[in-house]
């Protein structure tokens, strides 16, 4: 299996960092130095991350049942298993299937800025009508540069071109044709049902200022888990989509309360910038995060 798997710290506790739709590991970059000090930390990058739709076949081939197998393939093969999985927008829903299917292989599962649906319904509210996705998708088709251009500003939130420039790399690697199939697999899907199933420890981390997927879905999320040992909703006062990026002393805050480190004293950021089988039903899942509904 090829998802550019790396392996950086040497402890024995085990975090796993995986990020969503238009990303690639990079996005962690600024959250690793600080984890890597006393984490075994495994990144990797799902294969839309700089591939060609040549390399990876028909859009088609994206839902979430086949990410879940993907990252408990990964975990066996790097001989991982107990671990504290960080899942960012769609990788959040990711983590939660694969540990409905392999929950010894998770002890705690951290979602950030995840979504179970993002497509509002008389019964659920979940931020973006049929006709805005029908018409970010239509954006994704004719024109994905100038789409993602608009979206990576919105998602970001800040004037930080750096920043920008680093979230706008990783979008730009993507071929169009396999972000279009894989948006179409975000936001045309409902996962809602797989969080009656989770039983792993659940963290949910939201932005207060985040359009995607703000703190109400959190709460909708918090209160659909009732199965998991306990859930806890942590908000960010930002804004944006990307909180590992832009509100990095409270994303390690909130870390650090996970691992048991206590609170990271804003001089340390700056210093830094310087086993069992689940049961899962065969309905396939098929929509999440890291896309937005700009035109």
């Amino acid at each position: 299996m090829y998802l550019n798997p790396r392996i950086v710290g040497c402890v024995e506790r085990t975090l796993v960092l995986s990020h969503g739709y238009g990303g690639s590991q990079a996005i962690w970059d600024k959250v690793l130095p600080h984890l890597s000090k006393s984490n075994k930390v495994l990144l990797f990058d799902w294969d839309f991350a700089g591939a060609t739709a040549g390399e990876a076949g028909e859009e088609e081939r994206y839902t979430f049942s086949r990410f879940a197998d993907e990252l408990v393939a990964l975990m066996d093969e790097v001989k991982l298993k107990g671990a504290l999985f960080v899942g960012h927008s769609m990788a959040g829903m990711v983590g939660c299937i694969a540990s409905i299917r392999r929950p010894g292989l998770f002890t705690h599962l951290v979602l950030v800025g995840a979504s179970p649906r993002y497509m509002n319904s008389e019964d659920y509210e979940g931020g973006f009508d049929k006709s805005a996705i029908d018409e970010m998708l239509s954006s994704i088709s004719s024109d994905f540069h100038s789409w993602a251009n608009g979206f990576v500003a919105l998602a970001i939130g800040i004037a930080d071109q750096s920043v920008v420039e680093l979230l706008a790399r990783s979008f730009f690697a993507m071929d169009p044709r396999m972000a279009h199939g894989l948006a179409r697999m975000l936001f045309l899907g409902d996962q809602r049902e797989v969080l009656d199933r989770v039983v792993v420890l659940c963290t949910l981390v939201h932005v207060s200022g985040d359009f995607e997927a703000p703190p109400s879905i959190g709460r909708y999320m918090q209160g659909r888990l009732k199965r998991c040992t306990s859930a806890v909703l942590e908000t960010i006062d930002s804004v944006g989509h990307f909180p590992q990026l832009v509100a990095l002393e409270e994303m390690l805050r909130i870390l650090n309360v996970m691992l048991g480190e206590g609170r990271l004293l804003a001089s340390d950021v700056v210093e830094e910038r310087s086993g069992n089988e689940g049961s899962l039903a065969e309905a396939e899942v098929n929509g999440d995060v890291d896309v937005v509904a700009m035109s």
